[in-house]
């Protein structure tokens, strides 16, 4: 099992939950570290955006009395794509690699694709990361 590193101060759950799971489960860099520490304020900020949301209507009233969508919606939908990019950035390996390298999101997904199905051939067996 690899050692838990401290965490960054002021992150919140959420950021807190992500950064000692990817700590336990990877040996990162000092500069994966810091991507790392991105995605996690990057995390937070997406959690406090859906507290702000929630029990708030989806539309609001535009300048000209117009029905919008609210500005939150855009704004949770920019945070999961600066997100995702981080993580792209980090790039973890997949389970079947002993090291990670960046990949587009269609790469990514054709190597989750050639994971499932090894994974379905072997019976659903699960090796150890």
């Amino acid at each position: 099992m690899r050692s838990r590193r401290p965490s960054p101060p002021l992150l919140g759950p959420a950021g807190l939950q992500t950064w000692r799971e990817m700590t336990l489960a990877y040996q990162l860099s000092p500069g994966e570290l810091s991507i790392l520490r991105q995605a996690c304020a990057t995390t937070d900020l997406i959690a406090w955006m859906h507290e702000q949301l929630s029990g708030e209507p989806l539309t609001v009233p535009g300048s000209m009395g117009q029905s919008r969508p609210n500005p939150l919606l855009a704004a949770i939908s920019d945070q999961r794509r600066a997100l995702a990019t981080l993580w792209r950035e980090l790039a973890l390996p997949m389970p079947d690699e002993d090291e990670g390298r960046r990949r587009t999101p269609q790469a990514q997904e054709a190597a989750q694709s050639r994971w499932r199905a090894q994974r379905r051939s072997q019976g659903g067996a699960l090796e150890s990361v």
